[in-house]
């Protein structure tokens, strides 16, 4: 049944008043679902059939720089040039656009940025004044039944408005909508456009780089501690994650790790100069680590693609058979030790535990160590391994030190008071306090004890060996025999 020939009444009933609900939209040119022929005063188009070259270099913070190298046939004079398949997260302002071939005669007149994007609501309200055709199922007999009518958009407000043969017409459903052709000012993707004038050859091998965002990387790093606690292997990984509206498909892979607040504004201003940071990779397949300014390099000795909303892991370094060091470690707090609740007893504190290992060639690594989660496993009595706590490091240069904090001790107690306090003098004190250790492990273990002091001070008496570590505090190494107890008493005079 053709549309012209239906009853105004049955033409009616075939009409849409929620087109968000719509299953579907087509686009038709005579009858065929297509797209039409291309004009050949159409601006030429790129996409990635075109693409001989890709290098992305990814911050930590939350930006990449994409190196996009096509090659193209353009025509001779003035034309536009419609380049797609970009991330949807680009930053305009960062675009810079050339022709290695021939630089000096491929110039760029204006460029344009169209990200008003494919969608129903946005393409009828393109299509406001134009006619289009509505189409309706119907069941008839157990049969499904299309019907057709072309009807002009008025107006789409807060709905759409339809003028059908003489009748004005609202709030009626159709199956779904064709459209005859996609406008012209609205894209399916978001797309870079230039007016460029080519004074040079037809063939140019062009490079187009650019900032975008939801691109970023993250470190991650497992250690694993022998049984003996003296022995330790490390993995690390890099954690990428693309949420930037595109795939980068075989791409030369770049990560920079640091403070990004200068490089960001000199890469904005100058994408040639961010172009000479990228350099050669390894050819071992794994990241190559190299300095520039503040910052650190770690390009990857292969290709990679990286997926839109795809994270993917990559290893980063590793390091076998190092040494590690436990520590047993109490923090003294900045107050008088006193029990408030219940006078005269002893407050409880905390034995934290800590793994400290350096980063050196000596231990099978040596290469500076972006900020990132370390997490540390142990090997058990049956030869698997448990989790036994995380902590978070900082960027560390090679030759550094890291200690982790995995938790407190169970097996550990350390009980504490002030056992004296005299004024000597007007501002002059003396105090001394107790701390009792009391290890229930099967093994002797060594706790540091480090305690904040107060005031013009000097350590009068003390049970264990000290250090002043700073102006206002102490340490003391505290040996603890297997199922033993040691007590740490020092005596100190302090003028305030």
């Amino acid at each position: 049944m053709r549309a012209a020939s239906l009853p105004s009444s049955i033409a009616t009933g075939l009409l849409t008043a929620a087109l968000f609900a719509a299953p579907f939209i087509l686009f038709r040119q005579h009858g065929v679902q297509a797209a039409p022929p291309a004009r050949s005063d159409e601006p030429q188009r790129t996409t990635l059939s075109d693409q001989t070259d890709l290098a992305v270099t990814v911050y930590n913070s939350n930006i990449a720089l994409v190196h996009d190298v096509r090659q193209l046939t353009l025509p001779a004079g003035d034309f536009h040039l419609r380049f797609m398949d970009i991330a949807a997260t680009v930053n305009p302002a960062t675009v810079h656009f050339r022709s290695l071939s021939e630089s000096a005669r491929l110039e760029v007149l204006e460029q344009n940025y169209e990200y008003d994007l494919l969608d129903p609501q946005k393409l009828l309200q393109k299509y406001v004044g134009r006619e289009v055709t509505l189409v309706r199922s119907r069941q008839e007999n157990g049969d499904t039944r299309w019907e057709e009518v072309k009807a002009t958009l008025l107006a789409y407000n807060n709905g759409p408005v339809w003028r059908i043969g003489s009748e004005i017409v609202t709030g009626m459903h159709a199956d779904h909508i064709r459209f005859p052709e996609l406008p012209e000012n609205l894209y399916s993707r978001p797309t870079l456009i230039w007016s460029l004038q080519n004074a040079g050859a037809r063939r140019h091998r062009v490079e187009t780089s650019y900032l975008a965002g939801n691109l970023s990387w993250s470190s991650d790093y497992v250690l694993t501690v022998a049984r003996d606690d003296k022995l330790a292997d490390l993995d690390g990984w890099v954690t990428l994650t693309n949420n930037s509206g595109t795939a980068f498909k075989n791409a030369r892979l770049q990560l920079v790790a640091g403070d990004l607040h200068r490089v960001m504004q000199r890469y904005e201003s100058n994408a040639l100069e961010a172009k000479r940071m990228l350099q050669a990779a390894a050819d071992s397949g794994r990241f190559a680590q190299e300095a520039f300014s503040e910052y650190h390099l770690y390009s990857l000795g292969r290709r990679t693609t990286i997926f839109d909303k795809e994270t993917k892991q990559i290893s980063l370094l590793s390091g076998s058979g190092f040494l590690v060091e436990k520590l047993f470690v109490v923090e003294g707090q900045q107050f008088y030790y006193r029990n408030y609740q219940h006078p005269g007893t002893p407050l409880k504190d905390q034995v934290k535990v800590f793994y400290r290992f350096k980063n050196d060639e000596k231990s099978g690594l040596g290469l500076p160590m972006p900020a990132g989660v370390v997490r540390v496993y142990q090997a058990d009595s049956k030869g698997g391994v448990l989790f036994v706590g995380e902590d978070r490091i900082q960027h560390t240069p090679k030759d550094e030190s890291l200690t982790l904090q995995i938790g407190t001790a169970f097996d550990v107690v350390c009980e504490r008071k002030q056992t004296d306090f005299k004024k000597l003098s007007d501002r002059l004190y003396e105090m001394e306090f107790e701390i009792t250790l009391r290890n229930h492990k099967e093994s002797p273990i060594t706790v540091e004890v480090n305690e904040p002091i107060g005031g013009d001070w000097q350590m009068l008496d003390s049970t264990y060996k000290w250090t002043k570590t700073e102006a206002w505090a102490a340490r003391f190494q505290v040996p603890v025999a297997k199922d033993g107890t040691s007590v740490l008493r020092y005596r100190i005079r302090a003028r305030w």
